[in-house]
């Protein structure tokens, strides 16, 4: 029964209503780390320039190491729908001391250890669906910019010689130190990142700028003599080659911010005299291991490979923008397999809605609708990336979509589809607009149909029966029988 005209009278005042109310959009804000407020990103000129910390190429990444990194591809992937110019950078660290271990460990080059996991990290990104990153710089292609801005904090008295040791950073010679993490020199000791362990070092907190070289460890001849670069020196070294003294956005994970973070932050506004080095700081939350961080040290961490030979791409996808980028991301089996079935959910919708076939035009409710979910949908994005929101906006047009299924025409359900397909497509995952079913299922429906036009419902439910169990379903609906697979 058609509801009364009153209802539907009310209920279209009342999307116009809130039509309006969220058609008011405000700039994009972001959540700014250095500062701990939102800061709007202003369009300019000129492409934003985003740099991430990338891959340590020593192991294969986990699914802790991809949570950034899908993380920053939704917002590289948001900005640019949102009509944002970025040119994005990250490095690749393919000389460090956890290289040099491994390849002594496993009795290879460190060449060949980096270059080998440098490509499985490759791997996983294409596994992922990872495409936003413009250029990668290897840590290596770059030692004269290392060495370079290593003279340059000689020259200025922030650095100093140890001997048989290295050039390190002094951060008591450096006033704002510890303005990011909000840790100050005296703090710094309290680190358990890659502090190098001089007993030597006037400040504990101290970094390594220049390794000198050791037997049996790469190293490269230079003016400051033969070694290899420090850990952090590597990332300002990259940035200021590719994007000057000062950019735009740097991001990375949580566990970088201190030190890492404030050693950039300290290597490069020393060398440049120019603050800040980056306008915003955007980082991660944790991913967590039944409540515990994931790390390699602990050995309670899961390879991206080993999900993927349990899960499909998309399923981790989901995981990551269901959890704003900030917040911490608590990992179990039920996580995963609670994604998975959303992104069933979703995918199931989609299939229905190109099913109908009823004739009509494009209904000015139904464009109401999609363009109250498109604004709802748009307000999260624009406020600090809050997925989360806006995948709820995107489930409530499929829930009010589905009280009034029966009543839609295809002009209708094309456009709804459309728009939900489109908008994951945006977030990077991929939805078909019809499943494949094989020939031999398709002739069982065909004659199941047959069956049931002449009412003989008891050969029509032993096809369906055996379409089961080859795995199909298929569900009667007002538009016609439904039918598609249950793994999807």
């Amino acid at each position: 029964m058609a509801p009364p005209l009153c209802q539907v009278f009310y209920a279209r005042l009342v999307i116009l209503f809130r039509l309006y109310c969220s058609s008011i959009v405000l700039m994009i804000q972001i959540f700014n780390t250095l500062t701990g407020i939102k800061e709007p990103l202003k369009k300019t000129s000129r492409p934003i320039r985003l740099f991430v910390c990338g891959p340590t190429v020593y192991d294969s990444p986990h699914i802790g190491n991809a949570r950034t990194y899908v993380a920053f591809d939704i917002i590289v992937r948001s900005l640019r729908t949102l009509g944002y110019t970025i040119v994005y950078l990250q490095n690749i660290t393919d000389i460090d001391d956890k290289i040099i271990q491994r390849a002594q460990q496993t009795k290879t080059s460190w060449r060949t250890l980096a270059r080998s996991y440098e490509r499985e990290y490759h791997q996983n990104e294409y596994d992922l669906g990872i495409i936003s990153v413009d250029v990668y710089a290897r840590a290596t292609d770059h030692i004269p910019h290392i060495v370079a801005q290593v003279q340059a904090l000689l020259k200025k008295g922030y650095a100093y010689a140890i001997a048989d040791d290295g050039y390190y950073f002094d951060i008591a010679r450096f006033k704002d130190y510890g303005k990011l993490s909000g840790r100050t020199a005296l703090q710094a000791e309290d680190a358990v990142t890659r502090v190098d362990d001089s007993v030597a070092k006037r400040n504990k907190g101290d970094f390594a700028l220049w390794k000198f070289a050791k037997p049996g460890e790469p190293s490269w001849k230079t003016a400051l003599g033969s070694g290899r670069p420090g850990w952090h020196i590597e990332d300002t070294a990259i940035t200021e080659t590719y994007f000057g003294t000062q950019y735009d956005i740097h991001g990375g994970a949580l566990d970088l911010k201190f030190p890492h973070h404030e050693a950039e932050i300290a290597q490069q506004e020393a060398a440049s005299g120019k603050s800040p080095l980056v306008r915003l700081w955007m980082h991660t939350g944790f991913l967590l291991m039944q409540g515990e961080k994931m790390s390699k040290s602990k050995g309670n961490f899961l390879s991206i490979n080993d999900f993927l030979t349990s899960y499909p791409a998309p399923v981790f996808r989901y995981i990551v923008l269901s959890h704003h980028y900030r917040a911490p991301l608590d990992y179990t089996n039920t996580t995963a397999s609670q994604a998975h079935a959303a992104l069933a959910s979703i995918q199931l919708f989609v299939w229905k809605l190109h099913t109908i076939t009823q004739k009509g035009m494009l209904s000015k409710t139904i464009k109401d609708i999609v363009a109250l979910a498109r604004n709802h949908y748009h307000q999260a994005i624009e406020d600090d990336f809050n997925t989360p929101l806006a995948l709820a906006a995107l489930f409530e047009l499929i829930g009010t979509t589905e009280k009034i299924l029966e009543t839609l025409s295809a002009r209708d359900a094309t456009y709804i589809a459309s728009y939900i397909t489109d908008t994951f497509r945006t977030l990077g995952i991929s939805l078909s607009a019809r499943p494949t079913i094989p020939a031999a299922i398709t002739r069982l429906n065909t004659q199941r149909e047959a069956h049931r036009r002449y009412k003989q419902f008891m050969q029509a439910d032993a096809l369906r029966n055996e379409m089961d169990t080859l795995g199909y379903i298929v569900e009667d609906t007002p538009h016609g029988p439904f039918l598609y697979p249950k793994s999807h």
